[in-house]
């Protein structure tokens, strides 16, 4: 009787132990932890560095909110942030007055802001979330940022400079252009030709006064684009006194 009660109790708690087993993970949840692998910025940005997490049990005062980094030229990776009710950003060290707390963790969000990004802020970025009695799981999740350099912009003053030496002498060649087509330059033939005031060709008698006859009219154009042969033929002309029809009959 005495043996038959000792298995009898051996064998509770070997069911004890099952159930025990069993019933471990439903009693200790875990937790899972999600940021993104790669986050690109330029310098001087503010780049906010994100992470989730999932878990049975809603936030309490005894979460807990780690971020530590590691330098893209490798090392052992330091933590520099600290969560837990409220934030302790760092106030010695690389990131000293650059790290902002942008986390809700009733909304499962354990997010940081680094202000005023730089090229030594390459490297591995580590997010670890505990949220008694969720603290097993995946705790961690890890995020490579890559700081690269400002594009250069261009500024007004640039723009302005470049139509000034570019626009404006293309401008002017154009009205150049457009001004010797509205007002064409004279042949040099007929600019050199020149007929005496008193030569009248047959049947230019009654019809053609002699003295318009030896003169042409100059317009504003011809002048600008007379040539200089051309200008003293015309001033020559211009100081020759005038010719009566008596005196040239008398030259007959």
């Amino acid at each position: 009787m005495h043996r038959l009660s000792h298995r009898n109790s051996a064998l509770n708690v070997v069911l004890l132990l099952y159930l025990v087993g069993c019933l471990a993970p439903s009693l200790v949840s875990s937790i899972t932890v999600n940021s993104p692998a790669e986050i690109h910025a330029s310098k001087g940005d503010t780049v906010t560095l994100s992470c989730t997490f999932t878990s049975t049990s809603r936030p309490t005062s005894k979460m807990t909110v780690d971020w530590s980094y590691r330098p893209q030229s490798g090392g052992t990776p330091h933590a520099f942030f600290h969560f837990s009710s409220q934030s302790f950003p760092p106030h010695t060290g690389q990131f000293a007055g650059r790290i902002r707390w942008s986390g809700i963790p009733a909304r499962g969000e354990a997010s940081i802001s680094l202000i005023n990004a730089t090229l030594s802020d390459n490297g591995t970025y580590t997010c670890s979330v505990r949220n008694p009695p969720d603290v097993h799981g995946a705790t961690t999740s890890h995020t490579v940022l890559t700081v690269t350099p400002k594009a250069a912009s261009i500024r007004f003053s640039d723009i302005a400079v470049l139509l000034a030496f570019i626009l404006l002498p293309s401008a002017i060649i154009t009205l150049v252009l457009i001004g010797r087509i509205l007002c064409p330059k004279k042949q040099r033939s007929q600019s050199k030709s020149y007929r005496s005031p008193i030569e009248v060709t047959e049947g230019e008698e009654y019809s053609i006064n002699p003295q318009e006859a030896g003169e042409s009219r100059i317009t504003c154009c011809d002048l600008c684009l007379m040539d200089s042969d051309g200008e003293d033929e015309y001033y020559s002309i211009k100081k020759r006194p005038p010719m009566d029809e008596d005196y040239a009959e008398s030259q007959f």
